[in-house]
């Protein structure tokens, strides 16, 4: 019965803390979405740091809560975002995605957030600044969601802000605020499988 009872901790413990043991089917067309499980640690908080402190650039913290389709909190999705570095380029990393990249675990209450630098345009200034965002939903599947844009960035033409109005997994744009210590705060809430084709079939 001790032995039992000590598996059934051990599994519990794990079902809390580890990453998900095999990838998630991918729901879409969404070309390097494999990147998101190449490195990802068994242990997940529902905080993470992508830029490490020393990296050049203006430091953001980005956060929000992860919902169902009811509304309610959701405990235990796996959060993935990366994004370049202050001068718009992607630092070569293990994966297409660069080294500016991490994973948070929403906690109970569905939080998730993430330490890192405001990213920068890319060099050709075609596309305003933004971090891709993926979710994982253990056990179930893996998709990408909107990107998180700056309402303050002059780059962000109205035709884009409109399509964020629709978009996957919530509304993408987020309304920077700098502390007194002078780091952007953004937020990015998530609601799970809004206009994700395929989800929950």
């Amino acid at each position: 019965m001790t032995r039992i009872s000590a598996s059934v901790l051990l599994l519990m413990a794990c079902l809390n803390s580890c990453a998900a043991a095999t990838n998630e089917p991918v729901l879409g067309a969404c070309d390097g979405c494999e990147a998101v499980f190449v490195d990802m640690p068994r242990r997940i908080d529902w905080s993470a740091r992508i830029a490490p402190v020393a990296e050049k650039g203006e430091a953001l913290v980005l956060e929000g809560t992860v919902s169902g389709a009811d509304g309610a909190p959701v405990e235990g999705i796996i959060v993935y975002a990366y994004h370049t570095d202050a001068g718009g380029v992607y630092p070569a990393g293990t994966t297409r995605h660069g080294r500016l990249r991490g994973w948070a675990r929403t906690d109970p209450k569905g939080r998730y957030r993430f330490e890192t630098i405001r990213p920068g345009a890319y060099p050709t200034r075609d596309n305003p600044q933004h971090i891709h965002m993926h979710v994982i939903e253990p056990g179930k599947a893996t998709y990408y969601i909107d990107e998180v844009v700056f309402d303050d960035d002059p780059l962000l033409t109205v035709a884009r802000r409109q399509q964020l109005r629709s978009g996957r997994g919530g509304f993408g744009e987020s309304h920077p605020v700098r502390d007194a210590q002078g780091v952007w705060h953004v937020r990015r809430d998530i609601a799970l499988g809004k206009n994700i084709a395929g989800y929950g079939r």
